[in-house]
């Protein structure tokens, strides 16, 4: 029997190993919360095709937590920072955006997240020294020679481990700030005529009010990208490698852009060969639910249920927010499950149960499910459209008014204000969604055109990375834009001297005009005088 479990594991390994070129050595550098679960998806499946996955973990960290998969090998380097201390600036970076802003005047508001995305910043490139400047850990991970780096773009740091080892390195991201880094870094086409800017809740057919609005943001994300604390990254960089360079340079050196969302949420728009999409890859079948809460569903009858997570990051919400959310809750003839930390709201009604967690892909592929009460996390989006299920957006931060945005234009969602809503309001939505047929039916379209794809979109983001690891790059997707200036890139350069050839050619013209009326004026001359 053993020597038989011998034999199957090696065919097994075989399998994996020489059926596509070697099983490799992957090194990834991890972005904290929900970047996380979806780049532990990519990993766990890339684990189990034998490849050997290491995750360089500082000390301090909130959410990632490789040692919960087997498969994962953990390298942990020490930071000064500690738990308490990261902890507590996500804490503070929620509660700014979500709460203070109606505190402040717009300046005041603005000025405070700059000055918090500056505090992050530094964060990350406190982390990043830690790594990078620990001789010990270079050394080792030198020595482990790694065939390609995983990261984050929006957490700087994995490309420089990656030019520092040598080995190319791969992106998982939803999308940076005003799309700057795409853009600037991976030189991605982005015309703001009909190519809503990140954070302006715009969609692609736009008014001309609209326009002006998305230029408006365009150029302020320029300006903002441009001012955020990068000439400090660009000297790290330059310190680090040894020579002038700049951290958008070395950004630019991706040669794969795995974006995390897919034409079943996006706007058609260009994109670029190294960009890939991959929405929805972390989605799977639902299985069956725990015993007790299978039990709470099914006595639910006809009316079903109604799914209720704000996700990870907002763990407790005010009294009075809870109760006023509770109250519509309760006027319903759903049952619902609402994934609730802290002490349960007084009006909270019979129909409704509280968890600290829920199986929240199980639930949302439950036959009786009938709408989802959501934050607009792209996780979250993404295995509602996975199984066909409305959307109540509730949209608070980052990228989730801009989800919700998109899930209204595309007829699966209804919004609410967090901050105005009242419990008419969020009466109101859910009856919208849950009685008008509507929303179901395009829920179920976006649904089929995700599942409708020749290859699944964990899959597709395997085959990229191992693609990168066997080819040691994907140079021969790299667009030239990258070796232009800026001038050259919207050729200012050309249209100059195109400029300046007609310019040339209109005074001569204008030249040998005047010459010849003057030759034709002084022979007018003397014939009259003749």
């Amino acid at each position: 029997m053993r020597s038989e479990k011998w034999v199957s594991g090696l065919l097994l390994l075989q399998l994996c190993c020489f059926s596509d070129g070697s099983c490799g050595k992957v090194l990834v550098w991890p972005m904290e919360y929900s970047h996380w679960i979806n780049l532990k998806a990519i990993l766990d499946e890339l684990v189990q095709k034998g490849h050997e996955v290491t995750v360089l973990t500082p000390s301090a960290t909130v959410f990632v937590d490789p040692g919960s998969s087997s498969g994962f090998h953990a390298e942990v380097f020490p930071v000064e920072k500690n738990q308490e201390d990261l902890a507590s600036f996500f804490e503070n970076f929620i509660r700014l955006w979500i709460y203070e802003w109606r505190k402040h005047s717009a300046l005041e508001y603005a000025a405070d997240m700059q000055e918090l995305f500056w505090m992050g910043s530094r964060l990350v490139k406190h982390l990043c020294e830690s790594a990078v400047l620990n001789k010990d850990l270079m050394k080792t991970l030198k020595d482990a020679k790694y065939e390609v780096v995983i990261g984050d773009g929006i957490c700087p740091c994995a490309e420089l481990i990656a030019e520092i080892l040598g080995i190319p390195f791969v992106y998982s991201m939803r999308f940076s700030m005003g799309n700057t880094l795409e853009k600037y870094c991976g030189g991605l086409p982005f015309p703001p005529s009909y190519v809503p800017v990140p954070m302006t809740e715009l969609i692609d057919k736009m008014t001309f009010m609209e326009r002006v609005k998305n230029m408006l943001f365009f150029i302020y994300f320029d300006f903002w990208f441009q001012n955020f604390d990068v000439r400090s990254w660009d000297q790290f960089y330059s310190d680090v490698l040894g020579r002038p360079t700049t951290l958008c340079e070395t950004m630019g050196k991706a040669e794969m852009w795995l974006i995390r969302t897919y034409w079943d949420f996006e706007f058609p728009r260009p994109y670029l060969p190294n960009f890939e999409f991959v929405g929805g890859l972390h989605c799977k079948p639902a299985k069956p639910l725990p015993e007790e809460m299978e039990k709470f569903v099914q006595s639910s009858g006809e009316h079903g249920v109604v799914v209720f997570s704000l996700g990870s990051m907002v763990k407790n919400l005010t009294e009075e927010k809870s109760n006023l959310i509770a109250a519509a809750l309760a006027q319903i003839p759903q049952k619902v499950l609402w994934r609730y930390e802290g002490k349960p709201p007084a009006t909270l009604g019979s129909n409704t149960r509280t968890y600290n967690w829920i199986p929240q892909n199980d639930l949302l592929g439950h036959p009786k499910t009938k709408a989802f009460i959501t934050h607009g996390g792209t996780n979250g989006i993404y295995e509602a459209i996975y199984h066909g299920v409305p959307m109540i957006g509730v949209p608070m931060f980052a990228d989730q008014p801009d989800n919700i945005a998109h899930m209204k234009a595309k007829g699966a969602a209804v919004e609410v204000d967090f901050h105005k809503m009242t419990t008419a309001d969020m009466l109101n939505a859910l009856k919208t969604v849950i009685n008008d047929p509507s929303y179901k039916e395009n829920a179920m379209r976006l649904s089929r055109i995700h599942h409708d794809q020749p290859v699944k979109p964990l899959d597709r983001a395997v085959f990229w990375i191992e693609f990168v690891m066997r080819h040691k790059g994907a140079k021969h997707l790299r667009p030239a834009a990258h070796d232009l200036t800026w001038y050259q890139y919207h050729s200012l350069d050309v249209i100059g001297f195109l400029l300046a050839c007609v310019a040339t050619v209109v005074f001569i013209v204008v030249k040998s005009c005047l010459f010849c009326f003057r030759k034709l004026g002084k022979t007018g001359k003397k014939q009259k005088r003749a």
